[in-house]
């Protein structure tokens, strides 16, 4: 069935460009990976059989202090899991020292600088002492997301994708803040999300959407991607469905200098009205929770309300596939 799984073998490859010749970093992993009901749940709705494969976790980079970070996170994902209504107002203090040191070693250590010029070696001398500053200067307000850098590779077509390369202290801050932001994502998403997500890979929408289309009754099956969807991201919006779970202020204006500190491309700034840039390491989480709210949960209560019949969804990122 090439036609039908075209757009998620485009994600395989999307996935993997991400790291060519150094050029971004990779998604924002949580420090914990989903539960064994997490996993049941995420597979039912398109009925997939539980493998081995598909239920092994993502492993966090291990430190010192990863037992009491992840010991904090877990109350977060437990409330996130048992109240779907509550909106979280005090996350921030859960971005510590040593949850900063362990987003920087999850980092790729070969990316291309951004535009401070800093590479993941340079910032490990002294990481101590770095790390301690800029904590401080997250919790005091001081801290300033700088430009992302553009940079381009190359698309199966031929076209080229634009990426966003952060400054190096912009994507420790956004992958810590990821990391506490996944514990309440992951308890929110849907099944058939797939992209982005710990855990989940390209592989996994593949394999669900195989065991979907062999197993439900379903006639037609549409292809979708949306066109400039991370240049396009509505920032108006996307803050409006960050707030239904989250209320730390101090959360929403670090999100936001992300997404207005702009881009530099051959010397020259450009403002960021809208979009989130690719290759930055909040992008595929923002992206993530945007679609949540103007997709995927319309897709499901349409499915479950208004369809006849077996119907079938797998979202990987922009991409997703219908069946009918």
């Amino acid at each position: 069935m090439p036609r039908e799984t075209g757009r998620l073998e485009k994600a395989v490859s999307r996935t993997s460009s991400m790291h060519v010749d150094g050029e971004s970093d990779g998604r924002v992993l949580p420090t914990t990976g989903p539960n064994a009901d997490d996993r049941q749940s995420a597979e039912a709705p398109e009925g997939r059989r539980p493998t081995k494969e598909n239920t092994e976790q993502t492993t966090a980079p291990r430190t010192q202090s990863r037992t009491s970070a992840s010991s904090g996170l877990s109350g977060v994902r437990g409330v996130a899991r048992k109240d779907k209504q509550v909106r979280f107002t005090a996350l921030l203090h859960h971005v510590t020292v040593g949850q900063l040191q362990a987003s920087f070693y999850a980092l790729k250590r070969t990316a291309a600088p951004g535009v401070d010029g800093v590479t993941w070696t340079e910032y490990e001398t002294d990481l101590d002492a770095r790390l301690t500053t800029l904590h401080s200067r997250v919790h005091q307000g001081m801290y300033r997301a700088q430009p992302s850098k553009r940079a381009y590779i190359p698309k199966p077509d031929g076209r080229q994708r634009p990426l966003g390369i952060a400054a190096l202290e912009d994507k420790i801050v956004q992958h810590a803040v990821g990391t506490v932001l996944n514990q309440i994502y992951e308890a929110e998403f849907v099944g058939f999300s797939y992209g982005f997500r710990p855990g989940r890979s390209p592989h996994h929408a593949l394999d669900a959407l195989w065991v979907g289309l062999m197993r439900k009754k379903v006639n037609w099956v549409l292809d979708a991607d949306i066109r400039g969807f991370f240049d396009t991201i509505d920032h108006g919006w996307l803050k409006k469905f960050v707030e239904h779970r989250v209320a730390d202020r101090r959360i929403l204006r670090l999100i936001q200098k992300w997404l207005s500190a702009g881009v530099i491309e051959n010397g020259a700034w450009t403002d960021s009205d809208q979009g989130a840039p690719q290759g930055a390491s909040a992008s595929p989480l923002l992206a993530n929770v945007y679609l949540h709210y103007v997709l995927d949960l319309w897709a499901q209560r349409w499915r479950r309300r208004h369809a006849h019949g077996d119907v079938i969804i797998v979202r990987y990122g922009d991409d997703f596939i219908v069946g009918l």
